[in-house]
């Protein structure tokens, strides 16, 4: 199999294969990522259609300092970021749709209506965390980035990216488990 640099030399030669072959093992990721972060499923596709837009524009200018799933996150992280800001967003801005839950054959009714619950319950938590706890959050529990590479990605520092693990955990701990914010938390929600 050829790793991402290698179908990035063929894809710079023309390879149309190439480009097909490093979509398909990145779609997923990608995907995954925007679905988490925006919380509504036509519009991750959207989003992640445009986000390969953009990697296919900006192969050119692609230094191989690094991981090129990283660099493809960095494209996606910002792509959000335009997604949030547009007029698009604002004017019509729509409830998370529901996550489909496959019933196996061991459910019943209730299990599945309780786990489904449960999942909407973190889902909206996860997405009512300040952007930049979220991001933290997202890359680092649902995609294995490590600090580091959370801070490269999101371009923030390392000790930023910790406080906003940590305070985004504290955040969805205290939602998901009715508890009150002190005065303290709400003052450092504020200062982001």
């Amino acid at each position: 199999m050829l790793s991402d640099e290698e179908l990035i030399t063929e894809i710079r030669s023309g390879s149309q294969a190439a480009m097909e072959m490093l979509v398909k093992r990145h779609y997923a990721m990608i995907f995954s990522y925007i679905y988490r972060k925006i919380g509504n499923h036509h519009t991750a596709y959207d989003l992640t259609q445009e986000v390969f837009i953009k990697m296919m524009q900006s192969l050119p200018s692609y230094q191989s300092h690094g991981k090129f799933e990283h660099w493809l996150l960095k494209i996606a992280v910002n792509h959000c970021l335009d997604y949030y800001r547009s007029k698009q967003y604002r004017n019509s801005h729509v409830q998370a749709e529901l996550d489909e839950t496959i019933p196996d054959a061991h459910s019943n009714v209730w299990d599945l209506f309780q786990l489904h619950d449960q999942q909407e319950q973190a889902k909206q938590a996860v997405l009512a965390l300040p952007e930049h706890q979220r991001d933290a959050i997202i890359l680092n529990y649902y995609h294995g980035l490590k600090i580091r590479e959370i801070a490269d990605v999101t371009g923030a520092n390392e000790s930023t990216i910790k406080s906003r693990i940590r305070s985004g955990i504290s955040r969805l701990k205290k939602m998901l488990l009715g508890e009150e914010e002190s005065s303290d938390e709400q003052a450092e929600r504020k200062q982001g």
